[in-house]
């Protein structure tokens, strides 16, 4: 495809004029802003999270959060309308104050301030802070009021922090205090109310109980001998007559029938019980028993021996009686001793429960106390500032030379825009142009081939107005924009303020 060069230079040429005229409307338009655009001055101070001057474990750690999230916290706090209307009105940050509203003093505070936080592993983090104004000392004066107010909040978010922690954990001892109390008495009141069964006396009712048995049967044998003596000295008395057995006190018929007697058993030994002789002395026995009750002393009768032989057995019948009622005291003594054993494992549970409760808020109050003690020592760590606090590293400085804008880059960069745009321009009237210029545009069109082509001959006259009109629309882009970018500077609203609200509103930070 071949390209007609001379028909595109001829074209542009027919199209100067709005090249010129879109050319000179961009680049008047930069270098206005650029000579208008008032200067920039910017301050900045570096701000570090300062390790704690005291070991870790006496520098609170419950107290201390962690340090990005810390400054994010006093960025929040620092950038509060009250402060930024407070610095703004002290220092007069910006002209024509008096006729901004809050909202926009807010606004312009908040676009020409810059915080930026950096921390990473085994680093320190750090916090650089950067405020633009029109002039040097007053982008120093809103840093430095800035880092006022930051270590300001600092000190004063670790203290309340640190107070806080001191208070809570009070309280908490006091609360935990009051409950060691009320399990005290819980278990001081169980232990009064069962001091008969307690797990602790347990091994000592288990021997005493062991003494009681071995005291029960001896006096159940006690009663039980008690018991056969009588019987014995009844059948003795009722026999012979005697209270006891001795053959002193015998007559010679009861003498005589002893001997029988012994004679009978020795004979029974080797002798059936049909055997004559057996039966023989047994009838001797019986006939010499008759004579020895006729010898018996008639009852109601004052014979010496039935006396003694009553005093004897009243003797033997109040011992007995003796035993009996220390034997019922016994057996009482023991059904307690069994109804207390039996109720000890209940009360070893009941006992361990509420002695496991009092251990477990015992071990939550010395933690407490523990706590306590670290946070009271973090509360002087803060007040002596030897903790982890925010230190200013770098204090911001007047600087000497604006930091922006670049004047000479946005007037060059207004002078390329101007090429595009006058350039642009015409290939965009040319493209919306559909009248035929050429014979080969007849021929395209039509198709027809043109013998000859007789060029459009503009007249002095049209020349002339037409030439005054472009000198005049140059004029007007050449002085007319410039003046009224001024105009809108001075009595609408500073351009950077309108070009930083632009820049917002796409979503831009310069």
């Amino acid at each position: 495809m071949n390209l007609d060069l001379s028909f595109y230079f001829a074209v542009f040429l027919r199209r100067l004029p709005y090249f010129i005229l879109v050319f000179a409307l961009v680049t008047a338009a930069a270098i206005a802003a650029a000579l208008m655009l008032p200067p920039v001055y910017r301050s900045s101070s570096v701000l570090m999270v300062e390790a704690p001057q005291l070991p870790s474990e006496l520098d609170a750690p419950r107290v201390q959060a962690e340090a990005l999230a810390r400054l994010q916290t006093i960025e929040n706090n620092l950038m509060k309308r009250p402060n930024l209307l407070e610095i703004a009105q002290k220092l007069k940050v910006f002209k024509g104050m008096s006729s901004m509203t809050p909202d926009d003093i807010v606004d312009s505070m908040r676009a020409h301030t810059t915080i930026d936080k950096l921390t990473g592993r085994g680093e320190a983090t750090v916090m650089t802070v950067t405020f633009e104004a029109e002039s040097g000392p007053i982008a120093a004066g809103v840093v430095n009021e800035y880092v006022t107010l930051i270590q300001n909040e600092d000190v004063e978010g670790r203290t309340k922090s640190a107070e806080g922690t001191v208070d809570f954990f009070e309280q908490q001892r006091d609360q935990l205090s009051g409950q060691l109390d009320l399990m005290s008495a819980k278990i001081l009141d169980f232990q009064n109310k069962n001091s008969d069964a307690l797990p602790s006396t347990l091994s000592y009712r288990l021997s005493q109980q062991t003494n009681l048995q071995e005291r029960l049967a001896t006096v159940e044998r006690d009663i039980a001998t008690l018991k056969d003596q009588r019987a014995r000295m009844v059948e003795i008395f009722n026999s012979t007559g005697q209270v006891n057995a001795s053959n002193a006190n015998l007559t010679p018929e009861a003498r005589q029938l002893e001997q029988m007697k012994q004679q009978l058993n020795s004979m029974l030994a080797l002798l059936a019980p049909e055997n004559p002789k057996v039966k023989n002395l047994e009838a001797q026995i019986s006939q010499l028993e008759e004579v020895v009750k006729g010898q018996l002393p008639v009852k109601g009768s004052s014979d010496p021996t039935a006396t003694i032989f009553e005093a004897q057995l009243a003797d033997i019948d109040s011992r007995m009686a003796i035993s009996e009622e220390e034997r019922k005291k016994i057996v009482g003594q023991l059904d307690v001793l069994k109804d207390s054993i039996d109720r000890t494992p209940a009360n070893q549970i009941a006992l361990d429960a509420l002695n496991r409760d009092y251990a477990n808020i015992q071990q939550q109050y010395n933690n407490t106390v523990d706590n306590l003690a670290k946070a009271m020592a973090g509360e002087k760590t803060v007040v002596g500032a030897k903790g982890e606090r925010v230190a200013v590293v770098d204090a911001a400085t007047i600087p000497d030379r604006p930091f922006k804008p670049n004047r000479l880059f946005i007037a060059i960069a207004g002078v390329g825009g101007g090429i595009f745009m006058g350039l642009a321009t015409v290939v965009l009237l040319e493209l919306l142009n559909g009248a035929v210029r050429r014979p080969k545009d007849l021929t395209k069109a039509f198709g027809i081939t043109p013998i000859a082509t007789i060029p459009y001959m503009r007249t002095p006259s049209e020349t002339m107005a037409r030439r005054s009109g472009f000198a005049a629309l140059l004029a007007l882009a050449v002085i007319g924009i410039p003046a009224l970018i001024y105009a809108i500077h001075v009595f609408y609203a500073p351009l950077d303020s309108i070009v930083a609200k632009l820049a917002s509103m796409v979503g831009l930070r310069l």
